[in-house]
């Protein structure tokens, strides 16, 4: 059996939602998967297949061109390449999932940074003819970076290479030892044989792979963990909005728990200015709750009159708040079109707050062909990845990204263009 780390597939009928995305180089079949996804859990409706069946006859295709079903720019289906990236939704009998189809081009690698920072799992997709490549390796990086801590190595275009597990067992030992060599990455694998054209090993078993005796790829999906909210976790609460009615006395603090968990009389405190009260009510819509946990979007009034606004964030009194700074480290992977330039101003997004940002210095700039970081002045260059000092007009209140993703995740933006030029990382 080629699996490494299968998690249990005991149980449950209802195994609630997975956000994964597929990734991988240039041709290696990423959006056909997706659309052989649909098709073969049956997630189409009818006026799609029409249409579908319609560009193949108009075409001379003898099956429809399944990859259509996510390339939904001009420009993607006519250079049948993948630019945005797209998301799908579809649904099995034990789990909803959610596909986001992310770019194999060199130059489109920010937009693969995208899906992977909200995805719980990958499935990276490596065309059997040409086994690992840079861009194979250069996607699994940025995965491992971003969180994403379960890969699906899926070997790809098996028909072409006449279904060999000569082939696939190469392939997965070349990937196996280049993980052993960078373990810094944190992932867990399995490894799968398909043909996505064919629909061999996506949803359905075929005679010509029985050589493999692990899960289809819709099964290792249904198996795979998910970031589920943590009700254990510490109190996290950025402040959306303050709800001050006209006319009215009532001062609530509306926002989503990101973790954690919130029940009334809680004492809490208010970042960063370190206020401190208790908590009077929680209520969704019009109901009052006593408890509310990560992931549902509350509003709060508190026991005492304390200045509070949007960026700030309420946290369980305590030591497991975190402390607002100023200067900090990061890890960021640069979106811009154009190289970083450390004098120009930045607005920092971090949460529900803004606040203007200077880049002290770059620290060092992450080589993608070996994993090594290297020090030195070179500019950051439009899809590099590199560790920056930065400091913030105001403070933030920020946790480090490996502990919690909501909270230890920001988006520098162009102070001039407003484009946003990097997604960072705290450390």
């Amino acid at each position: 059996m080629h699996r490494d780390g299968l998690p249990d597939p005991a149980a449950a009928d209802d195994r609630g939602v997975l956000r994964f995305l597929t990734c991988g180089s240039v041709d290696d079949g990423k959006s056909t998967l997706i659309g052989r996804l649909l098709y073969d859990t049956k997630a189409l409706l009818s006026d799609t297949l029409a249409t579908l069946e319609q560009h193949a006859r108009r075409r001379g295709l003898s099956a429809p061109d399944l990859s259509l079903l996510t390339d939904g720019l001009v420009a993607e289906r006519e250079q049948g390449i993948t630019i945005d990236v797209a998301y799908r939704y579809f649904a099995t009998v034990r789990r909803k999932f959610i596909i986001a189809d992310s770019p194999g081009h060199v130059q489109y690698t920010r937009n693969m940074v995208t899906a992977a920072s909200t995805a719980d799992a990958a499935v990276l997709l490596v065309d059997a003819r040409n086994g690992i490549v840079d861009q194979t390796r250069r996607h699994a990086t940025i995965a491992g970076l971003l969180g994403v801590r379960h890969l699906i190595v899926a070997v790809n275009k098996m028909d072409l290479v006449e279904y060999s597990s000569a082939v696939f067992d190469s392939i997965a030992s070349d990937f196996r030892l280049w993980l052993e060599q960078h373990p810094s990455l944190h992932v867990s694998t399995d490894y799968i044989p398909l043909s996505a054209l064919e629909g061999a090993n996506v949803v359905e078993r075929d005679a010509r792979l029985a050589w493999y005796v692990g899960p289809t790829l819709i099964e290792l999906l249904e198996q795979a963990p998910a970031h589920e909210a943590d009700a254990r976790a510490p109190l996290r609460l950025p402040v959306q909005w303050v709800c001050r009615p006209s006319q009215s006395d009532f001062r609530g603090y509306a926002g989503r728990i990101e973790s954690g968990s919130l029940a009334l009389g809680d004492a809490i405190v208010v970042l960063p200015s370190g206020r401190t009260s208790r908590v009077a009510a929680i209520r969704i819509g019009e109901r009052d709750l006593e408890h509310a946990v990560a992931a549902e979007s509350v509003l709060v009034t508190l026991a005492d009159e304390v200045d509070i606004s949007r960026g700030d964030l309420i946290a369980r009194a305590g030591a497991s708040a975190p402390e607002p700074r100023a200067t900090f480290d990061a890890t960021v992977c640069w979106l811009g079109p154009r190289a970083l330039e450390p004098r120009r101003d930045y607005l920092l997004r971090q949460g529900t707050r803004e606040t203007r940002a200077r880049i002290r210095h770059i620290e060092a700039h992450l080589d993608i062909e070996t994993l090594a970081w290297r020090t030195g002045a070179d500019p950051v260059e439009p899809n590099g990845i590199a560790r920056l000092a930065l400091s913030t007009q105001h403070p933030i209140v920020a946790d480090r990204y490996e502990a919690l993703r909501a909270t230890g995740s920001f988006i520098l933006i162009d102070a001039t263009t407003y484009d946003t030029v990097a997604a960072g990382m705290i450390s």
